[in-house]
């Protein structure tokens, strides 16, 4: 299963910049460093937030799991990055009662 509505995937400036590629960031600091490790950088958010629509759009659901918000999907697979190279991500999406497209919630990597 393909998460609903992939081709308008939501992903937010604040997700991005404020906590996936913040280091100092209080639960994404680890996160941070490992997304810098692969060459993205906070400056650049955009092109992490469009590796991570892509993510989205083309990798199976994993999981599903009913939130009071709207059905949470997990979604696993290879991560386009900067530098070349493609580590296991998982990426977390949520799709809010009431919205058309699935927003992102996390990202962060997959043991190899």
């Amino acid at each position: 299963m393909k998460l609903p509505n992939a081709d308008k995937l939501l992903v937010e400036r604040e997700k991005i910049a404020g906590y996936l590629l913040n280091s100092e960031h209080h639960y994404g600091a680890s996160k941070a460093r490992f997304f810098a490790g692969f060459g993205f950088q906070a400056e650049r958010w955009e092109q992490l937030g469009e590796a991570l629509r892509h993510h989205g759009r083309t990798h199976e659901v994993t999981r599903t799991q009913e939130t009071g918000f709207g059905p949470r999907y997990q979604v696993e697979g290879k991560l386009n990055a900067p530098d070349g190279r493609s580590p296991r991500v998982r990426s977390v999406w949520q799709l809010d009662h009431g919205e058309v497209a699935p927003r992102l919630i996390t990202a962060y990597p997959l043991e190899e």
